[in-house]
């Protein structure tokens, strides 16, 4: 409870900021760091500085495989929540580094018939992140991040969207239960050049499955960290 108590403490304090705009527009920070918080030696830092830190809460999404009687995963669905400014701000780096609990807890005890979107205050919400086909080989799908109906994309700060590839991963140092981290560059679109999944909480699916069960939705929360090459402005 302490928790979710220091976060919308801190939601009030921007619901004020925001409601003092005409243009209802969340501030933004700039973000002048390269630094991802503890990321796994296996995953290799941004060349570049960060454009947003945004959190996730959604779900990922399996299939059981017939032959395997195993989950496979083909893809997931998540909100995204802007974070850049208490990635910026060391008054906030409790929250920060907690953030990732919050939301779970948060999405896990939700109503069923709760939305991701619902679950944080909704001036937050920076996007979507969910998968597509892929847009070069047009075989499988990889994953998208989708900031094109967002208020803090403009014209001058990319095409509002991202789709990654694979690069690696690492397995969650916060134990089995949560999905991997991972690291993916760009294969189209100018939102990021780069996308890092860290700080991953739950997701995973059981063990085995039965072949012929419908497909299956687990809920998770994570950070995704974006850097990018081009400025973008403060709002």
């Amino acid at each position: 409870m302490h928790r979710l108590q220091t976060f919308l403490s801190f939601a009030f304090i921007f619901s004020v900021l925001v409601a003092g705009t005409p243009t209802y527009t969340l501030p933004r920070c700039q973000l002048d760091q390269n630094i991802i918080p503890g990321l796994p030696s296996t995953l290799v830092n941004p060349s570049t500085k960060l454009g947003y830190v945004a959190v996730a809460i959604g779900t990922q999404n399996y299939t059981c495989n017939s032959t395997s009687s195993t989950y496979v995963n083909i893809g997931a669905v998540a909100e995204l929540f802007d974070i850049s400014c208490l990635y910026m701000t060391p008054a906030l780096s409790t929250t920060f580094n907690i953030i990732q609990d919050v939301a779970i807890k948060a999405w896990e005890d939700a109503p069923s018939a709760a939305l991701p979107k619902q679950i944080l205050p909704t001036y937050f919400n920076v996007g979507q992140h969910y998968y597509v086909p892929n847009p070069v080989t047009g075989q499988g799908v990889n994953p998208k991040w989708d900031f094109s109906s967002s208020r803090h994309v403009t014209t001058e700060s990319a095409d509002g969207y991202v789709v990654a590839a694979k690069v690696t991963s690492a397995a969650s140092p916060s134990g089995k239960q949560d999905i991997d981290w991972v690291q993916l560059k760009s294969i189209t679109g100018t939102l990021a050049t780069q996308v890092f999944r860290t700080d991953t909480r739950h997701g995973q699916p059981p063990a085995s499955c039965t072949p012929g069960t419908p497909d299956i939705q687990v809920k998770y929360a994570s950070k995704y960290c974006e850097s990018i090459l081009l400025q973008i402005p403060v709002f």
